[in-house]
C-alpha cells in the first residue's frame, strides 16, 4: 500500500511538472511574441516621427532612442503650441487697435462731415 501511495505521488509531481514545463513554454513563447511587438513598435514611432530615422530602425531601436525621440516631439509640441498662443495673442492685440483706428476714423469722418 506504501508503494501504491508512494507511486501515485510520484505520477502527481510528473504531472505536475509536465504542466510546469507546458506553461513555461506558453510564457516563453507569450515574452517572444512581446519581445517582437515592441521591436515593431518601436520602429513604427520611429518612422511616424522621423522617416529618416526608418534605416536606424532596422538594426534594433533601443528604447532610449524611443523615449529622446518621443521626447523631442513633446517639446516641440508644447513650443508649437506657446508660439501659437502668443501669436492669438498679437492677433486680438491688432485685432483691438484696428477696431479703434476704425472707431477714430468714422468720428474723424463725421467731425469732417459737420465741418463741411
Amino acid at each position: 500500500q506504501a508503494a501504491e501511495e508512494l507511486e501515485e505521488a510520484c505520477a502527481r509531481q510528473e504531472e505536475q511538472l509536465r504542466e510546469m514545463g507546458r506553461r513555461e513554454r506558453l510564457l516563453r513563447a507569450d515574452a517572444g511574441r512581446a519581445r517582437e511587438q515592441l521591436e515593431s513598435f518601436k520602429t513604427q514611432v520611429l518612422q511616424a516621427c522621423s522617416p529618416a530615422a526608418a534605416g536606424v530602425a532596422g538594426k534594433g531601436v533601443t528604447e532610449q532612442q524611443v523615449m529622446e525621440k518621443v521626447r523631442q516631439i513633446s517639446d516641440e509640441n508644447q513650443q508649437s503650441h506657446e508660439r501659437e498662443k502668443s501669436l492669438q495673442q498679437e492677433l486680438s492685440s491688432r485685432i483691438s487697435k484696428e477696431k479703434e483706428m476704425s472707431e477714430n476714423v468714422e468720428v474723424l469722418k463725421k467731425s469732417l462731415q459737420e465741418l463741411q
